[in-house]
């Protein structure tokens, strides 16, 4: 019962050591993603041109 219970206990610590990393960029009070506009060039049917700009944020 003893092992059970020290096993999960590890298995606790190991899951929340992993998982709080990963959310350590979204909760910065600082965090500004950097952001930009990319010009898309295409033609439609009849050979117009077509740009679309598009907000590309990293």
């Amino acid at each position: 019962m003893r092992k059970i219970i020290v096993s999960a206990a590890v298995a606790l610590v190991a899951a929340v050591s992993f998982a709080a990393p990963s959310q350590a960029g979204y909760y910065s009070y600082d965090y500004q993603p950097y952001c930009f506009i990319k010009k898309i060039k295409s033609y439609d049917y009849y050979g117009n041109v077509i740009i679309k700009r598009i907000k590309v944020c990293r």
